[in-house]
């Protein structure tokens, strides 16, 4: 018992750093992410969180990170093919969920997903679900699937009725660095039991249209053309040109990987994820070798990635 508890409290640990880490990446990675209502990341006890899906893992990254607990999220089960993949998406609290295209031999896992999700509500979990079971590159709202309604009535019939919340996210573009994101969280009360096909037709309809008002689009800067560049904006530039020998293979090489997909944004976003602080730790090492005093490269390391981000356009 007690080296379960010392384990789990490791994991615990080890979830917390990996996202700070991961809301340190994105405050580089997005020109800017705006929360409507953030008095909700802060709810307790059972919840369904309901989101749509225009930008494959990096809408459960963004979501789940800003969310002052832990997230557990409904992922494509054909990236957990791979024993690092299946590592790392778990560190994340990702649980696989199948379509019929990755082969029918899968699709009897999805009653463990289904199952998994149910008993994480109950238990007083946090369970984000992306209701429309298909991600696009676009912020236009596709056409829902059953499984969330099924969840939902799954968990009812346990005794729990979890609190809702719909998140709506939406991009500016979804080619990279520089993007800027809005999501808007508002509360769904649903008072209906759902024990039929009608009833989850029914909450379908009502998340279709509490969603789909939470889409918001980030405006257009269109003044931004006028505007003169500031000194901090010259110098993040150029620390991004510097910086180009180690960004563009990567950019280019993911781009081909991912051609055709929805994937190019969460591929960069995690491959940068994992180099980047390498990189800063072999130029802290290299700069520690020639005898450059510590306060100085720490100031260096610190303002490398935030200068980067000044100099996004």
């Amino acid at each position: 018992m007690v080296r379960f508890f010392y384990i789990y409290t490791n994991y615990i640990k080890l979830v917390s750093l990996l996202k700070i880490l991961i809301r340190c990446a994105l405050f580089v990675f997005c020109k800017k992410i705006q929360i409507q209502n953030k008095q909700h990341l802060t709810q307790k006890g059972p919840l369904l969180i309901i989101a749509n899906h225009p930008d494959s893992f990096l809408d459960a990254i963004i979501i789940g990170s800003y969310y002052k607990r832990r997230v557990h999220f409904l992922a494509r089960g054909d990236v957990f093919t791979k024993k690092h993949h299946r590592f790392l998406l778990g560190l994340l609290n990702m649980i696989p969920v199948y379509r019929l295209r990755e082969g029918k031999e899968f699709l009897h896992l999805n009653e463990y997903a289904f199952t998994a999700s149910k008993n994480l509500l109950a238990k007083g979990e946090a369970v984000l679900i992306f209701i429309e079971g298909i991600c696009l590159n676009t912020n236009e709202l596709q056409p829902f699937k059953k499984g969330t309604a099924r969840i939902l009535q799954g968990t009812q019939e346990m005794g729990v009725q979890p609190n809702i919340h719909v998140a709506g996210i939406a991009y500016n573009h979804f080619f990279g660095m520089g993007k800027r994101v809005n999501i808007k969280i508002d509360p769904f009360i649903f008072n209906t039991t759902i024990k039929s096909g009608k009833d989850r037709v029914d909450f379908n309809s009502a998340v279709f249209k509490a969603l789909n008002d939470n889409i918001q689009p980030p405006e257009i800067e269109i003044n931004k053309q006028n505007k003169k560049p500031t000194l901090l904006f010259l110098l993040g530039r150029c620390v991004r040109f510097l910086q180009t020998p180690y960004y563009l293979p990567i950019k280019n090489f993911i781009f081909q990987k991912t051609k055709g997909t929805v994937f190019y944004d969460s591929v960069l976003f995690s491959i940068l994820l994992l180099t980047y602080p390498i990189i800063l730790l072999l130029i802290g090492l290299l700069m520690y070798l020639i005898s450059i005093p510590l306060p100085i490269i720490f100031i260096i390391l610190v303002g490398l990635p935030l200068l980067s981000r000044l100099g996004i356009k």
